[in-house]
Order: C-alpha cells, then sequence, then structure tokens
C-alpha cells in the first residue's frame, strides 16, 4: 500500500509542447524532427506493456509520446514488450545499446522493472516511471495518474448505479486487477475504502486477474456467479476489459443490464457498454496529458535539465520519496460520455458505429 504525501494537482502543469502529426504505428518508431531546426539533444527510448490489458498502450500513450517527441526534435525508439517479460529486459538492453539517454518504462511487475532501471542508473540513463510505480525501482521520476482516486471513483460509482436501482442491501464481487501491478493494489485501496463503508453491503466474492487477462476474468467471474447461485447485485471490476468480460458472462444468463458493472480507460467497447446500460461508469483517464507530463520530464532530461513535478510518491519498499506528475481521474456514465468524444480520446466515429449511432445522439454525441 502506497501513502502519498506532498501530492499536488497537476492541472496547472503548463502542457505547452506543439504537436505534430502521429508516426508510424509499428513497433519501433525513431524520428529526427523537423530538419529546419536544429536537432535536439538527446534519444528517448519508451517501453510500452502489452495490447491485452488495454487498448490505450497503443491508441493512444504511442500516439501522443511521438507528436511530443517530433515537435521537440529528438530522436526516439518506442516499442511494446507484448506482456513478455523476457522481452521487455531485451528491448531494454536495445535500447540502452543503442545510446538513449532516457529510458521511460511501463512495468509488467516490480521486479522486472527495477532490473531494468537499475541497469539504466548503472550506465548514467535517466529513467522515468510511466503509469505504474516500479516499488523498490530507482526512476527518477514517475508520472501518472492518483490512482487511489481512480478506485475511488469506481467505488462511488457502483454505490450511486446500485442506489439509483433502490437497493441498500447488496451483495459485491471484485475483479481486481493483476497482482503484479503496483496500480491494480491502489485502484482497490480506493473502492475498497468506499464500499467497505457501505451498510448493507456484502462482499461476497473478491478476486484478482492475472495479467489483467480477459479471457481468465471470464472464467473467474462466471465460477463466482456460479457459486453465489446467481446471487450478484454488483460487480466491481478494475478496468473495462474485466468489465466486458464479466458482462458476457451476465449476459449469457440474461441478466446483463440488471447487475451494475464498472470499469477504467474509457476504452470504446467500454463506453458502447455503457451506451447499452450493460455498464453503469467507468473511469476516464486523459492519457494525452499523462503523456504529454511524461514526454516533458523526458525532453527536459535529455537536455540535461531538470523536470517540472507537482509533488512526491512515497515507495515503501524503496523507502524514498520519488518525485512525481499525478494527475486527477474523471467518472464517465451515460450522462457525461460525450465528454470523452468532445476530448478527442475516442472519435465519433469509433463510438457511434451501427446501432449505437441513435444511443449516441440521445447522449448528445452529435
Amino acid at each position: 500500500m502506497i501513502k502519498r504525501s506532498g501530492v499536488l494537482l497537476a492541472a496547472g502543469l503548463p502542457l505547452v509542447l506543439a504537436l505534430a502529426a502521429c508516426g508510424s504505428n509499428g513497433g519501433s518508431t525513431s524520428a529526427g524532427g523537423d530538419s529546419s531546426k536544429p536537432a535536439a539533444k538527446g534519444k528517448i527510448g519508451v517501453i510500452l506493456p502489452d495490447t491485452k490489458s488495454s487498448a490505450r498502450w497503443e491508441s493512444a500513450d504511442r500516439k501522443y509520446l511521438e507528436q511530443a517527441f517530433k515537435a521537440a526534435g529528438l530522436q526516439y525508439d518506442i516499442q511494446n514488450a507484448q506482456g513478455d517479460k523476457a522481452q521487455f529486459q531485451t528491448i531494454a538492453d536495445q535500447m540502452l545499446t543503442s545510446g538513449v539517454n532516457v529510458l521511460i518504462i511501463v512495468n509488467l511487475d516490480s521486479g522486472t522493472g527495477k532490473a531494468v532501471l537499475d541497469k539504466a542508473k548503472q550506465q548514467g540513463v535517466a529513467t522515468i516511471d510511466y503509469d505504474r510505480l516500479t516499488l523498490g525501482g530507482s526512476a527518477k521520476y514517475y508520472v501518472s495518474f492518483d490512482n487511489v482516486a481512480v478506485g475511488k471513483l469506481q467505488g462511488e460509482g457502483l454505490q450511486k448505479c446500485l442506489t439509483d436501482e433502490g437497493k441498500k442491501d447488496a451483495k459485491i464481487v471484485y475483479l481486481n486487477g493483476s497482482p503484479t501491478d503496483n496500480n491494480a493494489t491502489l485502484f482497490k485501496q480506493g473502492y475498497d475504502g468506499v464500499l467497505s463503508k457501505v451498510s448493507g453491503y456484502q462482499k461476497v466474492a473478491d478476486q484478482s486477474v492475472p495479467d489483467w487477462d480477459n479471457q481468465q476474468a471470464g472464467t473467474i467471474f462466471e465460477q463466482m456467479y456460479t457459486q453465489q447461485g446467481g446471487k450478484i447485485d454488483g460487480v466491481l471490476a478494475a478496468n473495462d476489459g474485466l468489465g466486458s468480460a464479466a458482462i458476457a458472462v451476465l449476459k449469457k444468463n440474461g441478466v446483463n443490464g440488471k447487475v451494475p458493472v464498472t470499469g477504467q480507460d474509457a476504452t470504446v467497447q467500454g463506453l458502447q457498454n455503457i451506451l447499452n446500460g450493460d455498464q453503469c461508469m467507468t473511469v476516464y483517464k486523459a492519457v494525452k496529458k499523462e503523456a504529454d507530463a511524461a514526454s516533458q520530464l523526458a525532453i527536459a532530461l535529455a537536455g540535461g535539465t531538470e523536470g517540472q513535478t507537482t509533488g512526491t510518491i512515497h515507495d515503501p519498499e524503496g523507502n524514498r520519496d520519488v518525485p512525481s506528475v499525478l494527475l486527477q481521474p474523471e467518472a464517465i456514465t451515460k450522462d457525461n460520455i460525450k465528454t470523452v468524444v468532445d476530448d478527442g480520446f475516442v472519435t465519433k466515429d469509433e463510438l457511434c458505429t451501427g446501432d449505437y449511432a441513435d444511443k449516441c445522439a440521445k447522449a448528445g454525441i452529435q
């Protein structure tokens, strides 16, 4: 469990990077920027975790990081480990050998992340933990959202959905994120802190999903549903993928839309589940702000200067306070789903396909 200290909101963080067009969607990308201006110093490496746990890593994070590095005229290399810990370390070794002087990682677990961060530090390469804190690690900076606040929004969202249905007493199950992801621990801290205090709520099942694997989540939830004889009133699912897995089981049993399910990441599938009435809420994390904050720090480090942070987060395993930028998440329901489209995080064309066109119009998405 992580104690946060001195954390300030990052809303005032100046995000002034000019954005260029999106680059390649391939596994590794590099660019020298605009040839009309002097090349910026340094080379930045980024290791993304996978494409399985969430679509955001390739659809959003890669795009926004590329835009920022191109605008700064920096060389960069962005690769995805696809959930493979050995590949994660191999990519890191390749990047360090290629001469990156700043390395940004989204760890697959703290053990693998720590090994990479420590090796980079030994070689004089500055490091940034992106989205997930590496416990016991040595990253110079940490950039993420306030993950306890994410969980709190999920707990409050589920409570509101149950209250709206007139349910004061409820049997609730938890589908937690991966046990190796420190963020999942923080999410649970947030939602359990809300739901455990509600009189009349009973937590009847509580299980983590290895590697955020949606297929395993479906199996786990089906077992929960069977063990409870179908008597489940609410599902706290830690992200949209896990939520969709639960919804598939509820749909098979003819009770989708009757059992509130939460989510996170504001994925197209999650938002469509909300439009359908099958999912009661998701948590929107404006990834562009997160990517811009990380890229600003990386660009500063590449040029040999310090970056701007908003506070610190405590790493209990490393017994240190890590300079951090922590951004604020937002709860999304059918009432404000338009926000995600207005921000450009999801396009109308992606969301409002086929039967969803009328549902989008009713939700105010024009």
